[in-house]
This record gives structure tokens, sequence and C-alpha cells, in this order.
């Protein structure tokens, strides 16, 4: 086991604290469950120190961090979820799965707070992608646009692998979201060779709630059920909070491809829609969507927020693949499912329900007064966790050093630009390059007008979107600037929140507090 604690990104001190947790050495399902919980991706374990310092009340917050999504009051009894979160790894791997399970996972975050989904945006960033020799040897456009607005294929040109990512990322977000029915309105996409080796996918949606119908994931009631449907469970995208999230890529890059999640989208419009019917009637004690770690993290942290217990039968589980072992059914990343807790009264109707949309739907645990994460296989108990050691790794305290590349004083105009170099060649130089060039290529690939409430389309500071139910709008947009940031991370920080502000007020919104 020692051995084997390495493999799965956990350090030897972390290894020494579950077995003083446990009071034993961890079983190898136990094990598998820590390592994904008190990995950065799950446990923020090296950030959650510096995340606490964020203000996160106002006087329209209804709901701040430490559930599935922020919610934010906009009066007329109706508050707007929204949630932005990354899928760089999985995308680096596999473009299009990964940023298509990251648009998946960010949609069943908000409808899991009980809304709507109305839009979605991305945050797009990339190494810096070779100019295109058959437009006139300047690169037209951020894809290689050509007149008319086909995307330019040259056959025999050398691969490039940024803008293979690029393409196929793009893809992958309009793919998803297109097939949901949910309309992806804004976004921004830079390229930067910083952004070479892991390129970033950042997926951000926002939906409508009631305020009478906003759910949370905090478990209750003993003996209440535990109750998984959607899709099946595989083996796809098993260790992707560990084993791939948390590494560096190297030549065995291809090696990694099995740990990215596969998408069906169809399925999660399904599962949407069931969620929000069940919700309208109050069925859920609780509800969470299965992310990253799968079961294992829904279980726990639905657990430790409730201050309860959860015994988990693995071997019922619906699978999709033969031979699935304990360890790997709760680990399993497989997309569109949820868990919820629900009273012996309404599981009936939720089974109902979800046959009714063609859903799996199986009770498979059970609420306890234990205060522990159990798991049984096949009646023999094959892990016994606290659910609050679970759901709070253990900090990382890493001593801080300023880098020497941050900046106090402006780069000196004298230096640029080189006196031989024109001003026309200069101005050519700029419209050529993919950070400023047209974005339309990226999304006339999306439908921004689905649901009919797009009033401002995409290419503009924000977009805007019209909410029926009270007769306003909705201005929505994205923004940062890594460069500003690598050389000022304080100044940086606080200028993205001051241009998303500005461009959301130029739509003639007034920026939420």
């Amino acid at each position: 086991m020692p051995e084997l604690y390495a493999e799965l990104g956990l350090t030897a001190g972390e290894y020494e604290k579950i077995k003083e947790t446990q009071g034993r050495a961890p079983t190898h399902v136990e094990l598998a469950v820590y390592s994904l919980m008190w990995s950065e991706h799950c446990g923020y374990k090296h950030s959650r120190a510096h995340l606490r310092r964020f203000p996160v009340d106002g006087e329209r917050v209804l709901q701040g961090p430490g559930e599935n999504a922020g919610i934010v009051d906009i009066g007329g009894g109706l508050a707007v979820a929204m949630k932005i979160e990354s899928h760089n790894h999985p995308s680096a791997v596999e473009p299009y799965q990964g940023a298509a399970t990251g648009v998946g996972g960010i949609l069943r975050d908000i409808f899991a707070m009980g809304a709507r989904p109305i839009c979605n945006l991305d945050s797009l960033r990339f190494g810096e992608i070779a100019p295109s020799p058959a437009l006139s040897g300047a690169s037209r456009g951020a894809a290689g646009q050509a007149e008319g607005g086909a995307a330019v294929t040259l056959a025999g040109a050398p691969y490039d692998r940024q803008r293979y990512l690029f393409e196929h990322v793009v893809a992958g977000v309009g793919g998803y979201g297109n097939c949901m029915g949910v309309p992806t309105v804004g976004g921004e996409v830079y390229f930067e060779d910083a952004y070479s080796g892991n390129c970033l996918v950042n997926a951000m949606t926002v939906g409508l709630v009631r305020h009478q119908n906003i759910v949370r994931s905090k478990a209750a009631g003993v003996g209440n059920y535990v109750v998984l449907f959607g899709s099946k469970t595989g083996r796809d995208g098993i260790g992707g909070a560990s084993v791939l999230a948390s590494q560096e890529f190297d030549e065995k890059l291809e090696e990694k491809r099995p740990s990215v999640q596969v998408g069906d989208p169809f399925t999660e419009k399904k599962l949407l829609e069931v969620c929000l019917e069940l919700l309208q009637t109050g069925r859920f004690v609780a509800l969470q969507d299965l992310g990253a770690a799968g079961i294992t993290s829904s279980s726990s942290e639905m657990a430790a927020k409730g201050g309860v217990g959860i015994d988990f039968h693995t071997d019922r589980v619906p699978l999709r693949e033969a031979d699935m072992q304990p360890w790997e059914i709760m680990i399993s990343e497989s997309q569109e499912r949820m868990l919820a807790i629900v009273t012996p009264e309404d599981q009936p109707e939720v089974a109902a329900a979800c046959e009714r949309w063609d859903l799996d739907c199986t009770v498979v645990g059970e609420v306890t007064d234990t205060g522990h994460l159990r798991v049984f296989h096949n009646g023999e108990m094959v892990g016994d966790m606290p659910a609050d050691a679970l759901a709070d790794a253990p900090l990382c305290v890493v001593e801080l050093e300023r880098p020497a590349h941050e900046v106090d004083s402006p780069v000196d105009a004298a230096s640029y630009p080189p006196p031989d170099v024109s001003s026309a060649e200069i101005m050519l130089d700029l419209l050529a390059a993919p950070d400023i060039a047209s974005r339309r290529w990226i999304w006339e690939q999306y439908d921004h007008q689905v649901q009919l409430n797009t009033v401002v389309l995409p290419g503009g500071d924000a977009a805007l979107l019209r909410v029926k139910e009270t007769g306003g709008g909705l201005a929505v947009c994205t923004d940062g600037n890594g460069r500003h940031t690598y050389l000022d991370p304080y100044r940086g920080g606080k200028a993205a929140v001051a241009e998303a502000a500005r461009n959301v007020s130029c739509v003639g919104a007034e920026p939420s507090r």
C-alpha cells in the first residue's frame, strides 16, 4: 500500500495522516477515496486558505461559496444562479470531450440548485497558433478564417497542436451547449506562449430560479434514501481529479486519455428536465451532481454538510461495464449522473419520473447518524471513513516568495517601436494578431439565439438577455488579463473585476453586488 499512495497523488505525510484518521492502514477503497478528496482539484488544499479571503456577503447574495453555485437576487421573486470552473487538463488530453464535459458539469451545478440554465459563456487560453500561409502570410482570425466565414484547412500543412486544441475545444463547447438548448452568448479567447503546455478552458453557466425553488446539497433525515439517477456508471474518468487534474503533461500524454470523461448531452437534457420537474413538487431533500471524484465527492460532501453519515452500496449501482471493483465505482467520473436525498414516501414518485424520462434510478444507500461514509459491496463493508475528514482536506501551507518577473515600473516607451519599423507595418501586424482579430468564427458555431432571450449578441462588451418574468434584462461577460496578472497578480486581479464591471455597464447594466 505505501508504494500505491504516491501513484494516487498523495504525499507520505498525507498517507500517515490517513492512517492516523482511520486508526489503521486504509483499505484499497479508502485509499482511493482519500486520494480524490484530498487532491488539489477536490480539496483545494493549497488554495483554500486564500479563497476564504473573498468577500461573500452582499445585499443581493442568497447563496455564497460552499454550494454547487452562487445565487444572487434580481427582484420579482427571481434569482440568478451562476458558476464558472475550469476543465483544463482533460481538454489538453482530449479537447472535444474535455471541453464538452466541462460544459456538462457546470450545467449540472446550476440545475442542482433548482435553476434552469439560460446561457453559457467560455473563457479560453491557448498557446500561440501558427499563421496560415493561405491567408497572404497573415493569420486573418483567431482560427485562420477565410472570406465568407469558412475555416481554412491546408492539405499537408504541418501539425499545429495549439490550433488543434483550439478548434476542438470550441467544437466541444458548442456541441454540448447546442444539444442542451442552452445558448452560448459570450466569452473570450487569447493566445500566449505561456499556455502552450496546458490550455485553459473555463466554462460558465447562468440560470434562473424562483426563491422558493432553491435546493441545496445538505443531507438530512436519518433513514432517508440516497438515490442515484441518470446515466450508468463506467470506467471513464477514473482518477480524473487526482491522476489527471493534478499532474503535468509529458510524453505519456496518450496514456492519460482514459481519464477523460465522455459526455452525452441528450441524456443530460433529460436529466435537467426530470430534476426541475421533481424540484417543482418538492421531492428532493437535497441534490448534488456527480462531477470530480463522482460518487465519492457527492456522498461525502452531502454527509459532511448535514452532519450525518451515509451508507453506500456499490453493488446496487447500475453499471455499463462488467466486473467493476468497488473502488472504481466510487471514483468513476462518468457523466450525466445526480445523487439525491429522498424520503421513503417520495421515492416512488422520483422513480416514476425517471422512468418517464428513460433514466436509471436506484436506491443506493441511506442516511445514518454515524457521521461516516461507509461503503458496502455485496454486504461486506469495504470502507469506513469520517465524512468530515474527507470533505476537509488538510491544508498545505507554502512559503510565499515574490517572483522575479513582477514589475513595479512601466515598460520604457523609448524601447518600442524599433526605429526601422513603420507604423503601417505595426498596424498590419496588430490586425493579423489572433489576440485582436475577430472572434466571429468562434461564436458563429454556438447557438446563441436558442430560448429566444438573447438581445445583444456575442461580439460586443457583454451579452444581454431578457428576463421575461420581470421585463428586465441580464448582462453577462467573462474577463481577465493573464499578462497583467502574471506581472502583478494583485493589481491584475483588481483589473479583471473592474474590466468585467465596465463591460456589463456598457450595455446598460448595474454590476451586481
